[in-house]
């Protein structure tokens, strides 16, 4: 009888070490993005807190929320593409130190202009942070493992939905040591300082095969294009929609225009642009890029108006308007994580197509309640439109990364997940910018305590519609995309390969 044993080679042993690397460097990087997410919703269930305790005006409100975003979405690109000239790892740590210390200084903001200018500040380290994400899982897990990935993202996504609220609720119900809402921000403070020790140990540097240039003209161009659009959407209302803000507005899309132009001669000059202009050619990519970004409208406009609606116009208290929003980030981690894994490798597109229709509906259904119950609604009958909305958010959010990214190559995977952060947060920021049109425009000014909570119910009303339309043009735009779509990070039919465009493979490992 004779017996086998299994000896561990030197080989062996440096495979299973890398392996775990990158699965450590996974969960850090997720903790990031988990922590980037945490921040946005944490902040909107304490702005009634803070405007209590500041004197913050509504115009300080929308910025303390639309100043994170901008500065987020005017950075992204940058962000990514420095990433890939400098190295992912490195711009993650920097980004990551920032975020935190810009926390630090949101906890300690004296007045509503410093905690304005620090939320910018947060927001531009974020830009450097977040795009990494995205790129460092896409250089660091083949295609076949990456469906799995992008599936745990999606349920981070709905587990940052749900943290925030309840971690916001009870920082700013508990009052820690008298700071009222300071520790929304200063919790980010251990989460920062262990992710950046852990990130220098177990992340694996990565950067653009060839060597790549900051397009400063780009930079410049992207950043002036983006300002000038969502500033006086933000500000507009406030200063009686000044002729220069529609002059502004309509400027932008000059810029836009000048810089498409200039990044088209870059490429064919050096190869350096700062946006990877080639990528739009697969069809696929740019359908997911315009979903993302009328998605992001949506959601910008929904959240802040969510909240308001319940703690100012309701007088709910932070803590119960946190509970109340359980429902639906359960139900978005638990769709995200059907979507990617079962349902889009069977079903393809119309997972997504079905997910835009449901969140419509629970909205139609929330708009409903809201006017039959009035200001005597109660929590749990909000609960069934917000699982409702939460499952048709789930089906959408993890699959619509892992499409878009999949056939992009790993020298462009930071240009790219940078457009795809930036077209989000910036439809973000245009929500939020629109808030004072569709929600604070229906309220009017100068209302009576009386009048007041049911001028923010019919506010709700009015801005759910408004939302509702976005999601029926999402569904529209979304027969763009692949009808089959991506299996679990392995493309079936490849849109190059229907454009018969030239499809740059990558390189073995």
């Amino acid at each position: 009888m004779t017996s086998t044993t299994t000896s561990i080679t030197p080989e062996s042993a440096a495979l299973a070490a890398a392996d775990r690397r990158r699965w450590f460097a996974l969960a850090i990087v997720m903790t990031a993005a988990f922590m980037d997410l945490v921040d946005v919703t944490i902040v909107n269930i304490a702005i009634p807190s803070i405007q209590q305790d500041t004197g913050a005006s509504f115009s300080s409100i929308q910025w303390i929320t639309a100043g994170y975003a901008l500065a987020f979405a005017a950075g992204l690109i940058t962000g990514g593409r420095l990433g890939d000239i400098h190295g992912r790892k490195k711009l993650f740590l920097i980004g990551i130190a920032g975020f935190t210390l810009a926390s630090a200084l949101c906890g300690f903001a004296a007045n509503p202009e410093m905690l304005v200018a620090s939320r910018i500040l947060q927001g531009a380290m974020a830009a450097m942070m977040v795009p990494q994400v995205l790129s460092i899982v896409h250089a660091t897990f083949p295609a076949h493992e990456r469906g799995k990935v992008f599936g745990l993202f999606g349920a981070v996504v709905g587990l940052g939905a749900v943290s925030g609220p309840l971690l916001g609720a009870l920082l700013t119900e508990w009052n820690l040591f008298g700071l009222e809402w300071r520790p929304i921000f200063l919790i980010n403070l251990p989460v920062g300082v262990a992710g950046l020790i852990l990130g220098t140990k177990f992340i694996t540097e990565s950067k653009a095969p060839k060597a790549l240039k900051l397009d400063l003209v780009g930079v410049v161009l992207v950043t002036l294009g983006l300002l000038m659009l969502l500033y006086p959407l933000t500000r507009g209302r406030e200063l009686g929609w000044p002729l220069w803000g529609y002059l502004s507005m309509a400027g932008s899309v000059l810029v836009f225009g000048v810089l498409i132009a200039y990044e088209r001669m870059k490429a064919a000059r050096d190869g350096s642009p700062l946006i990877e202009l080639s990528l739009f050619r697969v069809k696929s990519f740019a359908a997911g890029i315009a979903v993302q970004a009328t998605f992001g409208v949506g959601l910008g406009i929904f959240f802040l108006v969510w909240t308001l609606y319940m703690q100012m116009g309701l007088g709910w208290s932070a803590l119960r308007a946190g509970l109340t929003g359980v429902p639906f980030s359960i139900a978005v981690s638990v769709a995200a994580g059907l979507s990617v894994q079962k349902l889009v490798p069977r079903f393809g597109r119309k997972v997504l197509q079905a997910g835009a229709l449901t969140m419509a509906a629970g909205l139609l259904l929330y708009i409903w309640e809201a006017g039959r119950y009035g200001l005597d609604i109660a929590p749990w009958q909000m609960a069934l439109p917000l699982v409702v909305m939460g499952l048709g958010m789930g089906l959408i959010v993890a699959p619509l990364t892992d499409a878009v990214l999949s056939e992009v190559p790993k020298e462009h995977s930071g240009s790219a997940s940078g457009l795809i952060n930036t077209v989000q947060q910036m439809g973000n920021a245009l929500g939020l910018g629109l808030v004072s049109v569709v929600f604070f425009g229906s309220i009017g000014d100068d209302l009576a305590p009386p009048r007041l909570g049911q001028a923010f119910v019919d506010g709700f009303q009015h801005s759910l519609w408004y939302v509702a339309g976005v999601l029926g043009v999402i569904f529209l735009v979304m027969f763009a995309l692949p009808v089959r779509g991506v299996r679990q990070g392995e493309a079936e039919v490849g849109e190059a390969e229907l454009l018969d465009l030239p499809r740059q493979r990558e390189p073995a490992a």
